[in-house]
């Protein structure tokens, strides 16, 4: 007969490394939570799992999740058992499937374990964390033929673009000094740099978007590009229609209009939001240099419904992006900034419209972000930080005019010329006209003084 004391001296040791049970009370309603987000996690990956076929399917991929949870909420030893556990198991996976089939399952072994970490995360408390973390990785699952598919056709030089791009972004960028330097503290490193990642990401993605879905993607990049810096996106966007054929051309006209009617929309917002009095000065030459954008953009599309024997022929996609002329322009927007910084230091109000129409042609969304802030800290009055922002936003449609020469076509610079020009002409009548036009409807309407 085995004595007791025998049993609990074999038994301490167990206690003594923490693999007791916690006597622990959780509140119900937290666990539940937590056991509900990893079960609805594991669900998520372990459906897509099943419809593919894997032999690690919805049950399995749920149960390691709930696996997780457990671990988590029992503590950090429990968790890495199970984790060690689930990892047996993925040994198993593919020990079997090598026995029955010649390939591994080296992929579903991996969604198992980052399932099992995802569910710890759950059982400790986290949300956004891991359920972003199974998105992500349901959606790589999900897009497996489309990424394979994009992978296999990638070419050298595709490749040594996207890792020159990520040098770029990674590695360099870290490494420049933060802040403003030099005599005056007029240069900012990063600054200038971020241009040239934005100018390689730039064209880097509009490449992307053109090998994916053809001259779609050059208009889909146009509107996206223009969000984010339209001078740029109409220089990469030029740059692409060199092969002369109707639709990368007529494609690249679409997708500089929309990078100019996003550029517009997207300072308008900004001023909008900053200092809502400007806002409403500037709202007439913002409104009708979209509509002219709006007319011009549909007009094109009109053109070429009607057209007849417009058949698509292959396109010949140059590199995703040229360092040379990225660095270029990532010194031409250092020089602009110098020269807006002294301007704005030695002048009043004519100092303030000169670095609008300087960072108009280098960002218009940091000038008229300057514009509202000059606003809201009582340095000009609103109809001056109204005029900037305008005049900022001209200098960014004028100065796609130089930049559409890239194209090397005579027809497309000859539309883009009157359709800029056309844009231009009624944001500058619109100007003129904004502020006594504001001045009627508020004697009309007295109740709108209290919006400005």
């Amino acid at each position: 007969m085995t004595d007791p004391h025998t049993v609990t001296t074999l038994a301490e040791p167990l206690i003594q490394i923490g693999m007791s049970l916690p006597e622990i009370k959780w509140p119900y309603l937290v666990s539940l939570t937590r056991l509900s987000l990893a079960l609805a996690l594991g669900l998520l990956i372990g459906l897509e799992r099943e419809r593919r076929g894997k032999e690690a399917g919805l049950r399995t991929f749920s149960l390691i999740a709930l696996l997780g949870a457990m671990g988590g909420t029992l503590g950090d030893n429990y968790a890495y058992l199970i984790l060690f556990l689930t990892g047996i198991l993925t040994v198993f996976l593919n020990v079997q499937r090598l026995r029955t089939n010649d390939s591994s399952e080296l992929t579903t072994s991996a969604a198992m374990l980052i399932t099992c970490v995802a569910g710890i995360l759950c059982g400790k408390g986290h949300t956004a964390t891991p359920a972003s973390i199974i998105v992500i990785v349901t959606a790589l699952l999900a897009w497996k033929d489309r990424l394979t598919g994009f992978s296999l056709g990638l070419t050298e030089n595709e490749m040594r673009s996207a890792l020159l791009l990520a040098i770029l972004a990674i590695v360099i960028y870290p490494a420049l000094p933060t802040g403003s330097i030099g005599p005056w503290n007029l240069i900012e490193p990063r600054g200038a740099w971020v241009t040239v990642i934005l100018i390689a990401g730039i064209g880097f993605v509009n490449y992307v978007l053109w090998k994916m879905y053809g001259t779609r993607g050059i208009v889909m990049a146009g509107f996206l590009g223009g969000l984010v810096n339209s001078s740029v996106t109409v220089s990469e966007l030029a740059s692409r229609a060199k092969d002369n054929q109707r639709d990368t051309v007529s494609a690249a006209y679409r997708g500089i209009l929309l990078a100019t009617a996003a550029m517009i929309i997207r300072n308008g917002a900004l001023l909008l939001i900053l200092a809502p009095s400007a806002a409403l000065t500037a709202t007439i030459p913002f409104a009708l240099m979209l509509l002219i954008n709006a007319g011009w953009f549909f007009f094109d599309a009109n053109a070429r419904q009607k057209a007849t024997g417009d058949s698509s022929q292959p396109v010949d996609l140059p590199l995703p992006f040229a360092l040379g002329a990225a660095l270029k322009y990532g010194l031409l927007f250092l020089i602009l900034h110098i020269a807006g910084v002294i301007a704005q230091q030695s002048m009043g109000e004519g100092g303030f419209y000169a670095v609008s129409l300087i960072g108009g042609v280098v960002s218009s969304a940091s000038a008229v972000a300057a514009a509202a802030s000059l606003l809201t800290g009582g340095s000009i009055p609103a109809h001056v930080a109204s005029t900037g922002a305008v005049i900022a936003s001209l200098a960014s449609v004028l100065i796609n005019l130089p930049l559409v020469l890239r194209a090397h076509n005579r027809a497309l610079t000859f539309r883009l010329t009157i359709a800029m020009m056309s844009i231009s002409v009624v944001g500058i009548m619109g100007a003129f006209l904004a502020k006594p036009l504001l001045s009627f409807v508020m004697a009309e309407f007295p109740v709108l003084l209290q919006f400005n």
